[in-house]
């Protein structure tokens, strides 16, 4: 299943003092989704903000709340994200013991549903909630801090989960050292949704649309020689039938 190609700036990457003109002006510049990334000083070596904050900034806009959980544990604070205005709330495989209750949890506060993996995770882990999730985010970078080089290992895992998504409704979302200059070789791999922070918020407001439309061209240019190799093989066969 091809799905478009969501970009969804990461608000750690904000000037955190005017945080609400900044969630304006990402919406206003073209982003799809907005990803708020949810630190403890625990789970990861940072402290962001929590859900005060997001209950804060929705009014803000109506653009889809992406909120990324990187705390452990989680289960007694997915209710308060829920009500904070989150949309979408992702746990980390590795956060928990019991991740199937975490999501059924998620998914009974009326939300979507989502599983992050850190890179040295294997897609394995998801094997067994892949019916109760919405979305699949892989870490290419190892998550606590923005601004980080992206992780080249982490692309043959984002085609392993297509592949094992298959015709699921299910999101393949990627977030860690995302640029123009990248973006194609994951949307290539099989990712639809980029999470992109330093990369987005560089230069003024007034540079962000073009942030955003460089990255969404660059990972809509990177699926189509998979399209063109498809409609190659396809005329391939039918030379190869005609022959016959």
């Amino acid at each position: 299943m091809t799905r478009e190609i969501l970009i969804a700036p990461s608000i750690l990457a904000a000037d955190f003092a005017r945080l609400g003109e900044q969630v304006g002006a990402i919406d206003a510049a073209g982003a799809d989704w907005i990803h708020c990334d949810v630190m403890d000083g625990h789970f990861v070596p940072n402290i962001s903000f929590g859900a005060d904050v997001i209950k804060a900034i929705r009014p803000v806009t109506s653009k889809i709340f992406d909120v990324h959980l990187m705390i452990a544990p989680t289960d007694s604070y997915l209710e308060a994200f829920a009500k904070a205005g989150a949309d979408v709330i992702t746990v980390h495989a590795e956060a928990g013991p019991h991740l199937d209750r975490s999501l059924q949890a998620i998914r009974t506060l009326g939300r979507k549903a989502g599983v992050s993996l850190c890179p040295a995770t294997p897609e394995s882990a998801i094997e067994y909630v892949l019916d109760r999730i919405d979305l699949v985010l892989v870490m290419t970078v190892n998550p606590g801090f923005g601004g980080q080089s992206f992780l080249e290992s982490q692309i043959e895992k984002i085609g392993r989960i297509r592949s094992m998504i298959g015709e699921r409704p299910i999101r393949l979302e990627v977030d860690g050292g995302i640029t123009r200059d990248n973006a194609a070789a994951v949307a290539a791999a099989g990712a639809d949704t980029l999470v992109a922070g330093s990369a987005v918020f560089r230069g003024s407001s007034a540079d962000y649309a073009a942030n955003i439309a460089a990255i969404r061209i660059a990972a809509e240019a990177g699926r189509v020689p998979k399209m063109q190799d498809n409609s190659a093989q396809l005329l391939r066969a039918g030379e190869t039938a005609r022959i016959r």
